[in-house]
């Protein structure tokens, strides 16, 4: 199921995608390692914000919303927030 969300996660990855073309062109360039640490620190604060609004969308709209609607058993939504808690 899509949501508004997978629009903003969506961009979030394409943007960490532009950050890993620029962190290889700083490494054939020879640029130095603390730069390059520091472009790295930035794609990966950036999946990790893709990935919390990701869990934290499917929690919201769809475990949530199943269970308002009677479309799932509560011990089936706690298998999926067990499940997704192992992303964080």
């Amino acid at each position: 199921m899509r949501h508004d969300a997978h629009i903003l996660i969506q961009q979030r990855l394409k943007q960490a995608l532009g950050h890993i073309g620029a962190v290889i062109d700083m490494a054939e360039a020879g640029r130095s390692c603390s730069d390059i640490a520091q472009q790295l620190e930035a794609i990966e604060s950036t999946i990790r914000g893709a990935k919390r609004l990701l869990v934290q969308n499917h929690l919201k709209q769809c475990i949530t919303d199943a269970l308002c609607e009677g479309k799932m058993s509560r011990e089936d939504a706690m298998a999926q927030f067990t499940d997704l808690t192992k992303y964080f």
